[in-house]
């Protein structure tokens, strides 16, 4: 009875939400309107983060309905271990049978009791820019069990939908960063059945491909898509420095925002300064990357009034860094008498969270899955002594029992209503003493340029091996067609992505160069955004527009699409045959350049400005004898 009740799912889906919203500053959701409150479901959901993914799932699946996932057939063998699999949720799946009846028996016996049952189509967790894979199998268990119910004599079962499920994250392995789970349209059978039914040879398993297709747009129409790392890593770059809060995007458009990037960033040579905006932006991401900084902790450190290129880049002087440094430091021992009981509690779980992410340092989407178990862990060996200690204080009486658990309870709500302050606070402390560091050390100390290299190329994470490159182009489009000059070779382009972490580099020696770094790479955004605006008004002026890649779901809300000849292979090195023909056409989006700005600008983006004035700025103003010679290194 309990195995019916899922009495274990309850418990730990409830356990998991209370470490979710722990770890989490916010789950937001959207789309909970897509998912029927009763009937047979399937959600297809995105996989990138271990078992974080089906615990956000559980925890945010509207109406407190209960998921069931696929485990391993051999598990049900020993029943005290079955009666914990059923109760939790889970689905007996024999992925060795080839009986394709037999393989989703278990899917089936769920789906005819009107429950909801959740499957990673991708087959396996995986750290990518891009949707890599979507597998049939979701596909084959929703057209199997329709197929099922229009043989059987019972037609009054409600029928079947296939819901898209995104899980995208800001930072999927940061402490107190946010989630988007967004619940797609739900897809209907009604479209593909008839053809799965069909008798027709092939007609099976090309209806299935169908839905498979389908299944895979809806989840890339809502998750964040890039053709490669470099572009990712330049556009997360440009959207933190236009919202430099960690929360400073609203997460209903953290998508879009960040896809209408990555497209922008997508397109070949928009203005004929993009190769060395590219440039700046990933030596910046990667300074960065290599110090553990982010641009948000630098914020308080103000740019220069003017972001003239003609002028050489000022560092921030040591007495203005040592005010600032005092300033913060004021501010965390404010703080501190408040939060000083709850990171005392604390610190065990801190450590081991951090202890469990370095065991798994090369996989990043493990590393929030081990800080989270680990912590959780900590946390049931901190409680009971303290509720015991509390209950203690109240003599052990009944009513001191339910006081200790009301207070731990109390505690635990306060440590995660104070812990984003504080934490953001500390984050800027230590950063303002590193840039203390960096600045007041002689400049001796500083890394000459040929010894940076190694610190501006950017780290790819370790690619899968469970993955195959995608096939479809639906998430892999082509560059749409530009209206612009020919723009000139300024170099090279940007360095290639080690995939190989480095050691974190002394601040003394490398913090003037992640600040110096920081100005050129706002100064180059702010070059290419003017460049953009310019050739916009000098095109509309000849009755045209500057157009910049776009998502085909993108392009079809905010621009066009366009049908052009699918391009092959052809016979001989370098051969390519532009095939003619209404079947073998593909469409490509495109957005006006001064569209995407508009865009950008009405969602909150703080795009710099170029303003070629001689006036001194507030870093330069204070400039000391170790910095007043100080010039870009580029």
């Amino acid at each position: 009875m309990s195995g019916e009740l899922k009495i274990l799912h309850r418990i730990i889906r409830y356990t998991a939400g209370v470490g979710a919203a722990s770890f989490f500053t916010e789950v937001r959701v959207i789309g909970s309107e897509n998912v029927p409150q009763d009937g047979p479901v399937i959600v297809t959901a995105t996989h990138h983060n271990m078992m974080v993914d089906p615990v956000i799932l559980s925890y945010t699946f509207p109406y407190r309905r209960i998921l069931h996932y696929w485990s391993k057939a051999s598990l049900f063998a020993n029943p005290i271990l079955r009666y914990v699999l059923y109760s939790s949720g889970n689905i007996p799946v024999d992925r060795k049978s080839k009986d394709r009846k037999v393989l989703l028996k278990g899917t089936m016996e769920a789906l005819s009791h009107g429950s909801a049952v959740a499957l990673f189509p991708e087959g396996t967790s995986y750290t990518e820019p891009r949707i890599m894979q979507v597998k049939d199998g979701a596909a084959w268990a929703a057209l199997e069990y329709t197929k099922s119910v229009l043989e059987s004599a019972d037609r009054g079962q409600k029928p079947l939908v296939v819901v898209p499920a995104a899980i995208v994250y800001t930072n999927k392995s940061k402490y107190r960063s946010n989630v988007v789970v967004e619940y797609g349209r739900p897809i209907s059978m009604d479209s593909y059945i008839e053809q799965f039914t069909s008798d027709a040879e092939g007609a099976q398993r090309t209806a299935v491909k169908r839905l498979s297709r389908a299944i895979e747009t809806a989840l890339v129409e809502t998750s964040v898509n890039s053709p490669d790392w470099d572009t990712l890593y330049a556009a997360r770059m440009a959207r933190d420095i236009m919202w430099e809060g960690d929360r400073a995007i609203n997460l209903d458009e953290f998508v879009p925002i960040s896809q209408t990037l990555v497209d922008l960033f997508s397109t070949p040579n928009p203005t004929p300064n993009f190769k060395y905006v590219k440039r700046c932006l990933l030596e910046y991401y990667s300074l960065l990357q290599s110090t553990h900084l982010t641009n948000s902790v630098l914020s308080n450190l103000p740019l220069p009034r003017t972001l003239d290129p003609s002028r050489p880049v000022a560092l921030p002087s040591r007495l203005y860094t040592l005010l600032i440094l005092t300033r913060d430091t004021m501010s965390i021992l404010i703080r501190l008498p408040f939060f000083i009981f709850p990171l005392i509690l604390y610190i065990p779980v801190y450590f081991m969270g951090r202890f469990g992410a370095r065991l798994v340092e090369d996989e990043e989407e493990t590393q929030a899955q081990n800080k989270l178990v680990f912590g959780l862990l900590s946390a049931v060996l901190i409680y009971p002594p303290a509720f015991l200690f509390l209950w203690a204080l109240f003599m052990y009486t009944r009513v001191g029992a339910v006081l200790a658990v009301a207070t731990l309870w109390l505690f635990a709500r306060y440590h995660d209503s104070m812990i984003n302050a504080n934490y953001e606070h500390a984050k800027r402390l230590l950063a303002t003493w590193r840039v203390l560091m960096g600045v007041w050390a002689p400049k001796r100390w500083e890394f000459p340029i040929s010894a940076l290299a190694p610190y501006t190329t950017p780290v790819f994470p370790k690619e899968s091996e469970y993955i195959t490159k995608p096939t479809s182009s639906t998430t892999t489009p082509k560059p749409a067609p530009v209206v612009l000059p020919p723009a000139p070779d300024l170099g090279p382009s940007e360095p290639p992505v080690q995939s190989r972490p480095k050691r974190r580099p002394p601040s003394r020696r490398i913090m003037r160069h992640v600040l110096r770094a920081r100005v050129e790479a706002v100064k180059a955004l702010a070059e290419f955004f003017e460049q953009l605006r310019m050739q916009s008004a000098q095109s509309r002026v000849k009755g045209g527009g500057v157009r910049v890649k776009a998502s085909l779901h993108l392009a079809r809300m905010y621009g066009g699409v366009e049908a052009i000849p699918r391009k092959v292979e052809g016979e001989g090195e370098g051969v390519v045959v532009v095939v003619a023909g209404e079947a073998e056409r593909e469409e490509e989006g495109w957005r006006e350049a001064s569209e995407v700005i508009a865009f950008l600008t009405k969602r909150g983006a703080k795009i710099p400005q170029m303003k070629h004035v001689q006036v001194e700025g507030e870093w330069a103003a204070l400039s000391s004898d170790a910095e007043s010679d100080a010039v870009s290194p580029r």
